[in-house]
């Protein structure tokens, strides 16, 4: 990865593209299942969405051998896929990219109410 390719974005839209074209061999419930787990991911993203990457791939690597198998989406995922999701991005309580904004602007207040009593 180059230094133009990490300020573009450019790498993360090839490998998003590959992702699409992977999932698109899936059967019709897997794809729509896959729909789900991306939006359920979505914000445990970072400003790029780079860290989810991995979780996107190993999402869509077990749907891939879910299907080859033969098994069902129910059986594989259950009936909780954002739950699915949330437990692949850290769990419950697992930080969203609003508590991390929400603790950058809280830091920031502090600071300028520090200035301003003392």
């Amino acid at each position: 990865m180059t230094f133009w390719e990490t300020i573009t974005g450019s790498d993360l839209t090839r490998e998003f593209k590959a992702f699409e074209t992977r999932a698109q061999a899936l059967p019709a419930d897997y794809r729509a299942a896959w729909e789900q787990i991306k939006a359920s991911l979505f914000p445990y993203g970072d400003f790029t969405g780079r860290n989810l990457m991995p979780f996107l791939d190993s999402a869509l690597a077990l749907l891939e051998e879910a299907a080859a198998d033969g098994q069902s989406i129910d059986e594989v995922l259950g009936d909780d896929i954002a739950g699915f999701s949330t437990a692949l991005a850290g769990g419950q309580g697992a930080r969203t990219y609003r508590d991390r904004w929400r603790e950058q602007l809280n830091r920031n207040v502090a600071k300028k109410l520090a200035r301003l009593g003392g």
